[in-house]
């Protein structure tokens, strides 16, 4: 799967929040979104999911899809979904498959549904209402939801913003198994610039509404673009076996 994104441009009155940005995104690999607040990320993630007015042409396998159309190809989860809900965890991950959902669930789908919580740790949450759990796990829940749901496209802005260091790792290991397996484009937006080196094959660097560097992290993760984009001084680091670790020194005043 390929995702194409020609010119994209959203504005705000007169101002323009995203200009003229055009990339593709590639299924079997985890792009990652970078840049400081304000850069245009979630702006950009929610425009191309159609959610947001916006010019520009966004493609799938080189066919154009209507913005109107994307819904139904394109998932997309917000940072915060500030929703509760009376429905149990296991419920608001059978809402992914509403359109297979009858008078009667298909025990099957129930299965798949625990099944796919139980790949999370949640499993134990299933009968919990999603107003009885943590913010942090209805993150985790509301992103079960849209994997369970198989898109073609998955947009996540700031998913790991809530949770602890362990469902970090879990879930961009998870996200990276997802697209390798499947070919599902998934990109998000990531503050945690060391996730995003260690788990994203590719960065996209955002820096007022432009795209300033794309490409694997240690052709985007350079002092240069670091202080440009964010305005610190940082050393960066490489592990073994081909690893990068933005370490920041200092924010001068500027």
């Amino acid at each position: 799967m390929t995702l194409g994104i020609e010119t994209l441009t959203v504005r705000y009155g007169a101002a323009r929040i995203i200009e003229d940005v055009s990339d593709t995104w590639q299924g079997g690999e985890l792009t990652a979104l970078i840049g400081c607040n304000g850069a245009g990320k979630s702006t950009f993630l929610r425009a191309v999911a159609g959610l947001l007015p916006s010019t520009g042409r966004v493609t799938l396998d080189g066919a154009a899809v209507r913005q109107e159309d994307r819904g139904a190809q394109i998932a997309y989860v917000p940072q915060d979904t500030g929703a509760t809900s009376s429905l149990t965890v296991l419920e608001v991950v059978l809402l992914g498959r509403l359109r297979s959902l009858g008078l009667r669930v298909p025990s099957g789908l129930i299965d798949e549904a625990a099944a796919a919580l139980d790949l999370f740790g949640l499993a134990r949450l299933q009968t919990r209402r999603l107003d009885e759990i943590s913010g942090g796990q209805r993150q985790l829940v509301y992103l079960i939801q849209a994997l369970f749901r198989a898109p073609r496209v998955l947009l996540l802005d700031e998913p790991t913003s809530a949770l602890d260091l362990r469902h970090q790792l879990l879930v961009l290991e998870k996200l990276k198994e997802v697209t390798a397996a499947t070919g599902t484009v998934i990109a998000l937006a990531l503050h945690d610039l060391n996730l995003a080196a260690q788990f994203a094959d590719r960065l996209i660097a955002l820096h007022d509404g432009r795209i300033r560097a794309s490409g694997p992290a240690e052709e985007v993760l350079t002092a240069g673009n670091l202080n440009a984009m964010y305005g610190v001084e940082a050393d960066i680091v490489r592990l073994p076996p081909a690893r990068l670790q933005v370490m920041p020194i200092r924010a001068p005043a500027r």
